[in-house]
C-alpha cells in the first residue's frame, strides 16, 4: 500500500542542544514531545502511539506513564542507531495511515554519557558481527567508517580536501542556524590542521557530542488539515539492507562500498514515483563527512567516485549549490541527535 497522501508529519518539536545538559534522555524526550504536540495544536492526551529507536534506554510504558496519555493503540523501536532516523517517521505514518492510530510521535532524546564511551570497555572477546572486527582494532564507530573511508579514497581518488568541502558546507549552514552550536565559519585550512582521529578521518570529519531530543507528531491526512501548522504529507519512506548487512559498515559484502542506502533508495523513489533529478535539498546522516558522499552516490546524486568533486565545487552548499545538503548544519555543525534533527529541518 503506497502512503503517499495519507499521512502527515503536523507538529515538530526540539529541545535546544546543549554539552551537558543534566536532563536524562527520558526528561529530554518529554520536553520534545510537548513540543511538539503544542506545535501541532493537540493534547498530549490525544497521543495513541509513539515510536522510539531501539538505542534509547527508556520503556515505552515508562514514557506513556510520564505523558499522561489515556491509551496506546501503536508502539514500536527501530534498530539501526543513526540509520533508523527516517524509519521513525516512516512507522508512524504507516500507523496512521492503516488505522492502527490516529496521532503517534515519532521520537528520540540522546545524552552525551559523563562516562567513558561504551566501547571503551570492549574485550577481546565479542560476539556477533564484531568479532570479526573489533579484536583487530576496529572498535569504535570511526576507526570502522576510517576502514571504508580509505577504500574509497584507493578506489576513485577521493580526497581529505573532499571530505573538508562537506564539513565546510555544514558550516556554512550552521552560521545562519541560531540553534547551532558550531556558528564559526569554516576554512580547508582549519579542517587540515584538526587532528586525526582514526587515519584518514580528522576531528572535524566527525559529529558533535551533546545533548537533544527530536519528536514529531504525525497524523492522518485528514486531521492535519484541521491542525494548526501547515502539513507536511510524507510522499514515501523505505527500508532496506540488501545483501548480507552490517551496521556501521558492511564489510562482509561482496562490495563493501556498496552501503543499505542503494537498496533503501530502490524501494524509495519506486514508492514515491519520482528520481534523484526531482530532489531539490538533502539531509542525510552525517555523522561523519564521508557518509554525506557515500549517500550521494547511494541515492543516485552522483555516480560511484564522482561525490567528492560534486561537493568540493560547491554543489551542496547552500544558495548556489545544484543539491544543498544539511542546510541546518547537520550532526556536524547544528547538534547530533543520531540524525532527527535532520529530519526535522525537511519537514521545516
Amino acid at each position: 500500500m503506497s502512503l503517499r497522501g495519507r499521512a502527515a508529519v503536523a507538529g515538530v518539536g526540539m529541545t535546544p542542544f546543549r554539552r551537558r545538559s543534566g536532563q536524562s534522555e527520558l526528561v529530554l524526550g518529554l520536553e520534545a514531545i510537548r513540543l511538539a504536540a503544542e506545535d501541532a495544536g493537540v493534547t498530549l492526551a490525544e497521543i495513541d502511539g509513539l515510536v522510539s529507536s531501539m538505542a534509547q534506554q527508556n520503556e515505552v510504558v515508562e514514557l506513556a506513564r510520564a505523558l499522561g496519555v489515556r491509551d496506546l493503540s501503536f508502539f514500536s523501536a527501530v534498530d539501526y542507531g543513526g540509520g533508523a532516523c527516517c524509519a521513525l517517521v516512516g512507522h508512524a505514518a504507516a500507523a496512521v495511515a492503516t488505522g492502527l492510530a490516529r496521532c503517534v510521535v515519532a521520537w528520540r532524546a540522546r545524552c552525551r554519557s559523563p562516562e567513558a564511551r561504551p566501547w571503551a570497555a570492549t574485550g577481546a572477546r565479542v560476539g556477533g558481527e564484531h568479532q570479526f572486527s573489533a579484536p583487530y582494532g576496529l572498535v569504535r564507530p570511526v576507526d570502522q567508517v576510517a576502514m571504508v573511508t580509505r577504500r574509497h579514497m584507493h578506489r576513485y581518488g577521493t580526497t581529505s580536501a573532499h571530505l573538508a568541502a562537506v564539513a565546510i558546507a555544514c558550516r556554512s549552514h550552521a552560521t545562519r542556524n541560531p540553534a547551532a552550536l558550531m556558528r564559526a565559519p569554516l576554512t580547508v585550512a582549519e579542517h587540515q590542521a584538526s587532528r586525526v582521529v582514526s587515519d584518514p578521518l580528522r576531528l572535524l570529519d566527525c559529529c558533535l557530542e551533546n545533548d537533544a531530543g527530536a519528536a514529531f507528531v504525525v497524523v492522518p491526512a485528514e486531521r492535519a488539515a484541521d491542525l494548526r501548522q501547515r502539513a507536511v504529507y510524507v510522499r514515501a519512506t523505505a527500508q532496506g539492507t540488501g545483501f548480507l548487512p552490517g551496521r556501521m559498515t558492511d564489510y562482509v559484502r561482496p562490495e563493501p562500498l556498496e552501503s543499505s542506502a542503494v537498496a533503501a533508495a530502490r524501494t524509495l523513489f519506486r514508492a514515491g514515483d519520482c528520481a534523484p533529478t526531482d530532489v531539490d535539498t538533502i539531509q542525510v546522516y552525517d555523522s561523519f563527512t564521508p557518509f554525506v558522499l557515500f549517500a550521494l552516490e547511494a541515492y543516485g546524486f552522483c555516480r560511484a567516485g564522482e561525490s567528492g568533486p560534486f561537493a568540493a565545487e560547491g554543489h551542496i552548499q547552500w544558495p548556489d549549490g545544484r543539491l544543498p545538503a544539511n542546510t541546518s548544519g547537520g550532526g556536524l555543525s547544528e547538534g547530533y541527535i543520531q540524525g532527527m534533527n535532520l529530519v526535522a529541518e525537511a519537514v521545516r
